[in-house]
């Protein structure tokens, strides 16, 4: 390598000299680079600073809907970040004008998000209701009219059924599903609105219980099938196990049975309550039986 570094390289320079030259190229670009992303750092930092002001004039616009003002403004400072990076001063907007529709979306969506466990509205024409239509009530303490919901529907393009179903969300209150309907029942056997959703045999267990239960079933009824006669385990399957052309259960007659087979009716019934008795002792020996 030292060789190398005293041989020639175009324009009279040797290869050590045109390394360094690249080296410190691209150092220079790099500290460079650097110092343009921390001016442009520091720059966004005195926008968010400079713009602090009208954040904290619209989260004012927001304190009715009972959340703490600093959250407010905290989600008001994401919707002005989220507008520095898409502003573009070639369109020739100001910041601050641009900016008061990403602050007001941030702020609305936080609030969306955390008025109720339950989002009230997540469609366009939900959101314009949800933020206007307590403010056009001419009465906050009277439910609508169907003439003053189609009055507010005109005006916030939207339908009449929209606003009356706001209006229900809205004002409507909230039911905890694990406290007891009867709120001075305070004992363990009190009932709560959970109850009326859930079965025990809805519970996971019971589930795998009920299909562990129906395979045994299922295969105990397949073993003590096989231990019957041709005959007896054609009468058994007719009486017991067959279906109609929807699938529903369909008993076949004792006396179709009778008929083919060239007996009697009584001597089917016969047949049919020995093969019974002797697929019941068959389960028995295998531990079928409950």
């Amino acid at each position: 390598m030292a060789e190398q570094c005293h041989l020639g390289a175009p324009g009279g320079g040797s290869i050590c000299q045109c390394i360094q030259i690249v080296f410190y190229t691209v150092h220079m670009a790099v500290r460079i680079e650097n110092h343009r992303l921390i001016e442009a750092r520091q720059a966004v930092q005195r926008l968010i600073l400079s713009h602090l002001r009208l954040v904290i004039s619209i989260a004012r616009g927001f304190l009715g809907y009972g959340l703490p003002y600093a959250d407010l403004i905290q989600e008001g400072n994401i919707g002005l970040m989220k507008a520095i990076r898409h502003y573009d001063p070639d369109r020739g907007a100001r910041l601050m004008t641009f900016a008061v529709h990403w602050i007001r979306s941030e702020i609305q969506e936080y609030i969306i998000r955390n008025w109720r466990i339950v989002k009230l509205a997540t469609t366009k024409n939900q959101r314009k209701l949800f933020f206007n239509l307590r403010q056009m009530k001419e009465d906050p303490q009277t439910a609508l009219t169907n003439s003053q919901a189609e009055h507010i529907a005109l005006a916030l393009d939207v339908k009449p059924k929209e606003v009356l179903e706001m209006e229900e969300r809205l004002y409507g209150q909230e039911t905890s599903l694990d406290t007891p309907s009867n709120a001075d029942d305070d004992s363990d056997n009190a009932f709560t609105p959970s109850d009326w959703l859930t079965r025990e045999s809805d519970e996971p267990e019971a589930i795998l219980e009920e299909k562990e239960h129906q395979r045994l079933e299922g295969e105990g009824l397949q073993m003590a099938l096989r231990s019957l006669d041709e005959r007896s385990r054609r009468i058994i399957t007719a009486r017991y196990l067959n279906l109609d052309k929807e699938g529903n259960s369909k008993a076949v007659t004792l006396q179709e049975l009778a008929n083919e087979f060239g007996v009697s009716a009584e001597r089917i019934r016969q047949i049919e309550k020995l093969a019974i008795q002797k697929m019941r002792q068959t389960l028995e020996q295998a531990h079928y039986s409950e």
